[in-house]
């Protein structure tokens, strides 16, 4: 028996998968955990945190899988991109983690727009820097805990972290360090002319492997705290947003991942570093040596949906937010929603971005606001889809992914949305599968993802097609929905 690990570390969970070779998934465990907001605007995590919880689902799947467990031949590893994790020379946090979500950094940005032309950025990172990206939460850090800074010996992201307490070794992996953006991602380098030109140490950034090369072995002192076999090859893993393309089956040209996870993207596999000329996409290094992942995205997707479940409405499980949703009529009888509580990254790019319901009236009850929320969040990933396919990118039909593709209301709104088929993966944890998939073919134990993928990837045998009638409704809607950001945004700038 042959067995691979897959680890995705999350925003809101750590997930862990067994995979067999042969028969595929055995079983996958998960542990949730929270978003620490210290202040307004900020968001971190416990590095320590996502250790603990990553030790109490291995334990679970030890103690439930224990000859599976004692077979695991090689681990991978998946991770919510972007994120600074600063550590020590003995590999210890400095400070929480600043995740993906922070905004604090808006007066590093500004900065980082005078030191670095529009079209410079384009050349070297192929993106916009924005608050939550690693390289603006440094110069934060420098300037505002400067004792902390000094401590500091690597820049790490979420899942190196991880790694690093697997294997010991310090380093990095092309795909997330493209998401910091402070990388060249066409050179799949650190960007050290800019490095320097920000007057960084270059010891802070460890060398940059590709996501299915070997980074180092499970050592002793992993096998105590985990019970994993001593020896076994680590591979250096990959950002999420990749691990979920290749756990959806997609590693190569011609197809279209619409994900709604914590975030949601429109997502594409390109053979070249292409991107927006006004960045308003996102271009990184993909997991496949040599390629590339260009997506918009969209900071609250299924956030959006969470937030209306507990917060608004405080449901016990989303059975019922699909009930009353799909009592509602496509449009939701006026009721329009725009996703953006934590500012919006494509196609505005502005972190002062707001969310609102517009068009209320007596008529409109739970159900209608739910439904609002699932089309307000699927017009944004369509404003993503208008920018790839300006860029020449599109696909026949679309592969639905993350929470979102568990819901067939969604589904069929991101059809008739979209105007195009769309079709749900049906492994239930793509990053994971990912994660997995890319260790075996790292270690030599499948031959290509494609093998990979042949094997374990299995699509729903139904197809959302289009209906027209709603498809009208909603092209009407959209519109809408495009004005009430136009003609708001200057009020939310304030």
């Amino acid at each position: 028996m042959s067995v691979i690990l897959g680890i995705d570390i999350g925003t809101s969970s750590v997930k862990a998968m067994l995979l067999d070779i042969e028969s595929g998934p055995l079983a996958v465990r998960a542990k949730e955990y929270g978003v620490n907001i210290p202040s307004p605007g900020f968001a971190e995590q416990n590095p320590e945190l996502w250790w603990t919880s990553l030790k109490e689902v291995l334990s679970e799947l030890q103690s439930a899988m224990p000859e599976a467990y004692k077979a695991v031949a090689a681990v991978g590893y998946s991770g919510q991109m972007h994120g600074l994790v600063l550590v020590d020379r003995a590999g210890v946090p400095v400070r929480p983690a600043i995740i993906w979500l922070d905004q604090r950094s808006r007066q590093q940005v500004e900065e980082i727009n005078h030191n670095i032309t529009e079209k410079e950025m384009g050349d070297v990172f192929c993106n916009r820097v924005s608050s939550g990206f690693a390289f603006p939460s440094l110069l934060w850090v420098r300037e505002n805990e400067p004792e902390v800074f000094s401590k500091a010996a690597a820049v790490l992201c979420p899942k190196d972290y991880l790694r690093m307490k697997m294997t010991g070794e310090l380093g990095a992996e092309v795909v997330d360090a493209s998401s910091t953006c402070i990388f060249s991602t066409a050179d799949r380098d650190w960007a050290w002319d800019i490095i320097d030109r920000f007057g960084l140490p270059r010891s802070l950034f460890p060398e940059a492997g590709e996501s299915i090369q070997i980074a180092g072995i499970v050592t002793s002192v992993c096998t105590e705290e985990t019970g994993l076999p001593g020896g076994i090859p680590v591979i250096y893993g990959t950002g999420d947003q990749p691990a979920q393309s290749i756990g959806n089956g997609i590693f190569s040209e011609g197809q279209l991942i619409s994900n709604i996870g914590t975030g949601g993207q429109i997502s594409a596999f390109t053979k070249k570093p292409v991107y927006d000329l006004q960045l308003r996409t996102n271009t990184f290094c993909h997991a496949v040596p040599g390629g590339y992942t260009i997506f918009g995205a969209t900071l609250c997707s299924g956030m959006s949906m969470n937030w209306a479940k507990n917060k608004l409405f405080h449901l016990d499980g989303y059975d019922i937010v699909n009930q009353e949703a799909a009592r509602v009529p496509a449009g939701s009888e006026g009721l329009i929603y725009l996703p953006y509580l934590s500012g919006e990254r494509t196609p505005h790019m502005n972190p002062d971005a707001e969310g609102m319901f517009f068009g209320l009236k007596l008529v409109h009850e739970r159900g209608h606001f739910l439904r609002a929320v699932m089309e307000g969040v699927t017009y944004s990933l369509r404003d993503c889809l208008e920018l790839m396919q300006e860029l020449g990118i599109d696909a026949q039909t679309i592969i639905a992914s993350g929470g979102g593709a568990s819901s067939p209301l969604w589904l069929q709104i991101q059809a008739d949305i979209f105007h195009k088929p769309v079709r749900a993966c049906t492994v239930k944890e793509q990053a994971c599968l990912g994660a997995c998939i890319l260790a075996a073919v790292g270690t030599g134990i499948l031959t290509s993802m494609k093998e990979g993928c042949d094997r374990f990837v299995t699509m729903s045998d139904r197809i959302y097609e289009p209906d027209m009638d709603n498809y009208g409704v909603y092209e009407e809607r959209y519109r809408t929905f495009r004005q009430l950001y136009q003609q708001t945004w200057n009020l939310m700038i304030g």
